[in-house]
């Protein structure tokens, strides 16, 4: 008997898994997914969301941050190359990528 099970082959009196063994295989898979899809991927689906709103509600005097902490009020946008002309002082104007826009400042 056990070298019948060495060689990989069930015993004569054993039943095959068939169906009921597949699913049993791929439940666990499935919670594994669902719990991975809910703490991530819709939490940061929702947040992206949230960044494009912000993005498409930006307007001329908004004052801004961007995403690598520089302040400044938006003064133009070129909408062809989706850029954004920020004031930091009187004479100081930058160009910044829309995207590159965190979040507004009150």
């Amino acid at each position: 008997m056990s070298y019948v099970l060495a060689m990989g082959q069930q015993p004569a009196g054993a039943a095959q898994g068939g169906l009921m063994g597949m699913l049993g295989m791929l439940i666990p898979f499935a919670v594994i997914f669902v719990i991975f899809w809910l703490l991530l991927i819709r939490p940061q689906m929702k947040k992206q969301k949230e960044h494009q709103k912000l993005l498409a509600a930006l307007k001329k005097g908004d004052r801004v941050v961007t995403s690598s902490g520089m302040f400044g009020t938006i003064a133009s946008f070129n909408e062809e190359k989706n850029i954004v002309v920020l004031k930091v002082s009187e004479d100081i104007k930058l160009e910044f990528l829309r995207s590159s826009i965190a979040g507004k400042v009150e």
